[in-house]
């Protein structure tokens, strides 16, 4: 038995005729509508852009190495620290 999720959101798309077509002759060769494949099509590329985003993998020795510098004390960085320490253009410590 299949399940039916029910679309409550719509999406409008401007596009050229020639596009349309494309997606249309593309939604045909899979026997989909046109809508289900945009959609498929569409969400395919989403989680492609978003993967690099939502998943973090290492081999295990890698992943070691990733834990023990995130545990480590930070660097003393001293340039970093002065420039920290010194008021900034956008302070009232700065205005004659």
């Amino acid at each position: 038995m299949t399940t039916r999720i029910t679309r409550t959101e719509k999406l409008d798309l401007r596009l050229t005729a020639e596009a349309k077509h494309t997606l249309a002759a593309a939604a045909q060769a899979q026997r989909r509508s046109l809508s289900e494949f945009v959609l498929e099509s569409a969400l395919g590329r989403a989680e492609e852009a978003l993967a690099d985003r939502r998943v973090f993998q290492l081999p295990p020795e890698k992943w070691e190495a990733f834990v023990a510098a995130l545990d480590a004390p930070p660097r003393d960085l001293p340039r970093l620290r002065k420039l920290l320490n010194e008021p900034s253009v956008f302070s009232d410590d700065n205005r004659s």
